[in-house]
């Protein structure tokens, strides 16, 4: 069992056993207007067989490696999935936006610390990801978690629910599509404990180091490796789906996950295990099909991608670049950052960049430990068994780690020849030159912009919720001119949407963005509403055509 530790994460090592190898950066003829489908696995590092962990068998995602590229350098902003898919939805840092606190939304239990559930409020020209798509018409639906330390704008979505499909949609309407697998979640380690496994009950699985090669722990494990069988063939059937649908070689389909991988010492942390992802996009036609691309991609980058390979200009207020597509940037990423913050009621604060081979954190506090006692994932087998091991003092040094009563200021690994950050090289003269070019990069990194995560939480939300009071959107204004309505708000920021009705027609689900003034046609009705993101929506309005 031990001999497979280092082949846990032997996606950290891809780079190192392949020749080195740079991707083309030509472009390919995409469709006009493609589909783009995101399928997005949760908590889960690159072990799969198209990067290099040969446990067990995905078929599926073999054929999309096969016909696509695998990226093997891609990072989520944080090692936790509400602060990563802030920085998904809106291109920007998660702890510039005041996302960085897992979670915003839901505090419960905490309210002896003064915390109340509140929302991130990004500044006011910030739209979500999909919003972007709906303007330039595309059909927009995410099924089904969202997740994003705020609620999504009335007009993100065509639809966001567990019913939400790209074949609801207008014939032929392009299409932007996410679907969530959450069958890899940290959660379904101990939720699917008490069904079969979909592996060997005596499969050999890769132990970690950091982690105790005991039965309980290789169930766990085993447990890991089986929802990823069960991840492979829920992907499987949205691809079958896809080529049903005539679709495949008119959308770009990437497939990735949230953050790093479900384990103790992987989630939550700002170590590759907790940050790296797999990704693969499978272009048109078979593009690029079975290249492998090694540039850093972060999670501030999607957005943008996304949008560029739609021909879509990005906005130029994200953090992130397009890696590809028509407006992808012709400059190399040369780091990547990333924050850790609250996580539940424990707080931490480490910072952390990472070029294509070192990683640097800086730890706030380092008078505390790593390890933060966590209920929600004490209910975890594994992280059982660590804390009995412990209790016993029966950890090897390695394991015993992540439990020292605290940590250095500057921590500094190489992550090639040691790929589960183990050996802090801070302290070695013989880095000291590339000590002193990450700790600048974390520096310039922060003075950009103002780290929400530097300030009490209590001080922040009551600085964007004055008084602890969520603000309201302002109720969108009608005015008429040469014939068409016009909509507006007196808030900075806010999205309107619309609905056009006629007699007795009752307001349905879906808030049409308005981009331009609206004809409304004799003897039909208008209702509208304004939303800020992180403000509650306005109250609606009702304009009849009368009163025009």
């Amino acid at each position: 069992m031990k001999q497979l530790a280092a082949s846990f994460f032997v996606a950290l090592l891809i780079c190192a056993c392949d020749a080195p190898y740079r991707a083309a950066r030509s472009q390919t003829a995409l469709p006009e207007a493609p589909n783009i489908l995101w399928l997005v696995a949760e908590d889960l590092s690159p072990i799969i067989p198209a990067f290099g962990d040969y446990t067990v068998a995905t078929p599926n995602l073999d054929r999309l490696a096969e016909e696509g590229v695998r990226y093997t350098r891609v990072f989520s902003t944080s090692g936790v999935c509400a602060p990563s898919r802030s920085s998904l939805a809106t291109g920007m840092y998660q702890n510039r936006i005041g996302a960085q606190h897992m979670r915003t939304t839901n505090v419960s239990g905490f309210g002896a610390d003064g915390l109340i559930p509140y929302e991130a409020v990004p500044p006011p020209f910030v739209k979500m990801h999909s919003q972007y798509f709906r303007e330039a018409g595309y059909y927009t639906s995410n099924n089904a978690k969202e997740d994003y330390q705020f609620r999504k704008a009335v007009t993100a979505w065509d639809d966001s629910s567990q019913t939400a499909h790209w074949r609801n949609r207008k014939l032929d309407q392009p299409f932007f599509s996410v679907f969530n697998f959450n069958i890899t979640h940290e959660s379904q380690i101990w939720v699917q404990a008490k069904n079969p496994l979909r592996v060997p009950n005596d499969l050999e699985v890769p132990i970690p180091p950091y982690l105790p090669d005991t039965e309980v722990a290789q169930r766990d494990v085993r447990q890991v490796y089986s929802n990823i069988v069960a991840m492979d063939e829920q992907v499987g059937l949205i691809l079958d789906e896809l080529e049903r649908d005539g679709l495949l070689e008119s959308t770009v389909i990437f497939w990735f996950s949230d953050h790093g991988g479900p384990l103790p010492r992987q989630k939550r942390l700002l170590y590759d295990s907790g940050l790296q992802v797999p990704m693969i996009i499978r272009y048109p036609d078979k593009w690029r099909a079975g290249e492998r691309d090694d540039q850093l991609i972060s999670f501030v980058d999607f957005k943008s991608t996304a949008l560029s390979l739609a021909g879509i200009e990005p906005p130029d207020y994200v953090d992130g670049r397009a890696f590809a597509g028509e407006f992808q940037s012709s400059e190399p990423r040369q780091y990547i950052h990333a924050a850790a913050d609250r996580f539940d009621r424990q707080y931490d604060t480490i910072r952390a960049v990472r070029d294509e081979r070192f990683k640097y954190l800086r730890n706030y506090y380092p008078e505390r430990g790593y390890y933060l006692p966590l209920v929600y994932r004490e209910q975890m087998p594994i992280m059982q068994e660590l804390l009995r091991l412990r209790d016993q003092n029966a950890l090897t040094k390695v394991q015993s780690q992540w439990f020292r009563e605290n940590k250095p200021r500057e921590e500094l690994f190489d992550t090639l020849t040691d790929p589960h950050e183990l050996n802090n090289l801070a302290f070695d003269p013989s880095y000291n030159q590339k000590l002193l070019e990450l700790r600048s990069e974390l520096e310039s990194w922060l003075s950009g912009f103002e780290d929400k995560g530097m300030m009490s939480e209590l001080d922040f939300i009551s600085e964007i919720w004055p008084g602890m009071e969520q603000p309201v959107t302002i109720s969108p204004i009608a005015r008429s001119q040469y014939g068409r309505v016009v909509l507006s708000s007196l808030t900075p920021g806010a999205n309107i949407g619309y609905q056009i009705l006629g007699p007795g027609e009752s307001s349905f689900r879906t808030w049409q963005v308005y981009t331009e003034p609206l004809k409304l046609p004799a003897g039909m009705r208008l209702i509208a509403i304004a939303h800020r993101i992180g403000f509650k929506p306005s109250s609606m309005i009702e304009l009849g055509y009368s009163a025009l």
